[in-house]
């Protein structure tokens, strides 16, 4: 049994943050129902698409639930969504207030018809604030919440994290929420709101940079691959790609000139101390990029690894997919689809010892269980489920 077995769960969400938060919870064992419009998740639709024709970003973030379409601009639609949200415990979704008072699904509606519901919602800029009710993106909030600006080299263009990692954390950070309303809900009986954004996400994620500023003044500035705080600690060329290596402590630094065959740059008192070398960070770092442009990757990978120096090679996503070390920690995981072919996905990023795993099954077509989830939630079938379909409450789907 999954820690989170019995917990009925309605996935109103799209697209990346609410969708991974709401695999989570079915990665646990909790029963998913992602709620859809008839024209499905916009997501479906982004490319590449997989061999199951799902496109690899509603894949990412949707296995382990089960497909419904409502037609939420239907009576019918919104009557059904209502009875799903008075038998859960935990409904998700990333509407803005005015629309989700126009579907009928107001904070204040929902727990009326169920007090234990916990309800999560995920907006662009969060619930307070004279940007409230704007809509967020990834990138957009990567500007504004500054990430970028401590992105790329100093004087070039701004830089997307190649990641959507405010997407994919606010999820993380939305479902330890979940978790802890509903252990709060053990004590009080009662559900809550639960409200993430990823405005939120992103000055959180800025961490002691923000932290920096507010107490010191100091604010980052772009450092390419390296870093602020830390001489050396970034990426450096060899002949034949590129190598991180970093030297955060004194000790770290000595081993790091052992690493590099050069006793008198660990002599040199110019580089004394870390505060000593971000101060000569321009003076440094030439010197360092000439030395290892003078040896291929794996020569230095292999020297700076015997002296317990910190290093990485530059990996690609498909050399980080097939590491031995990322397959050992089950991020490399299997889903089946609807054909019964087991698909390829990322694990969770963290375990528990008893109740865990990952779903078994991968992301649901568009509408797939519409049938068995009015028969096990609600009770309903055959005629019941004809007028529904002839009132419009499912556009065109219906599986």
């Amino acid at each position: 049994m999954k820690v989170l077995d019995g917990i009925r769960v309605v996935d109103l969400s799209r697209v990346l943050a609410g969708p991974h938060c709401a695999q989570l919870l079915a990665d646990f064992g909790a029963d998913v129902v992602k709620v859809e419009s008839p024209g499905g998740d916009e997501n479906r639709g982004w490319p590449p698409h997989g061999p199951d024709g799902h496109s690899a970003n509603f894949a990412s973030v949707n296995r382990g639930k089960r497909g419904l379409v409502l037609d939420l601009k239907t009576p019918a639609a919104r009557d059904i969504l209502l009875r799903l949200a008075a038998d859960a415990d935990v409904l998700i979704h990333s509407f803005l207030p005015d629309t989700a008072d126009r579907l009928g699904i107001s904070l204040e509606r929902l727990r009326a018809g169920n007090p234990r519901l916990i309800v999560a919602t995920i907006s662009g800029y969060g619930a307070e604030g004279p940007l409230a009710d704007k809509r967020g993106y990834d990138l957009m909030v990567q500007a504004f919440a500054g990430v970028m600006s401590t992105t790329g080299t100093a004087g070039g263009s701004p830089i997307r994290c190649g990641v959507s990692f405010i997407d994919m954390s606010t999820g993380i950070s939305l479902y330890a929420g979940i978790v802890t309303a509903l252990l709060a809900r053990t004590v009080t009986g009662r559900g809550t709101w639960v409200r993430g954004s990823l405005l939120e996400t992103a000055v959180a994620l800025l961490g002691y940079h923000a932290v920096a500023w507010m107490q010191s003044g100091v604010l980052p500035v772009p450092q390419g691959s390296g870093s602020g705080h830390l001489v050396p600690y970034q990426a450096f060329r060899c002949q034949d790609g590129f190598m991180l290596a970093g030297a955060p402590n004194d000790g770290a630094w000595t081993r790091f000139c052992e690493a590099l065959d050069w006793p008198e740059l660990a002599a040199d008192t110019r580089f004394h101390g870390n505060v000593a070398r971000v101060e000569q960070r321009d003076v440094l770092i030439p010197m360092l990029e000439d030395r290892f442009g003078r040896r291929p990757v794996a020569y230095w990978a292999e020297r700076f690894e015997a002296r317990n120096v910190a290093c990485s090679p530059l990996h690609t996503v498909d050399q980080v997919m097939t590491h031995p070390q990322v397959i050992a920690n089950a991020m490399r995981v299997t889903a089946r689809d609807a054909k019964g072919v087991d698909r390829d996905l990322v694990g969770t990023p963290f375990k528990l010892a008893e109740g865990g795993g990952v779903a078994a099954t991968s992301a649901p077509r568009l509408g797939a269980d519409t049938v068995s989830v009015l028969a096990d939630r609600l009770g309903l079938a055959g005629e019941a489920i004809e007028q529904l379909r002839a009132e419009g409450a499912f556009g065109r789907e219906i599986g």
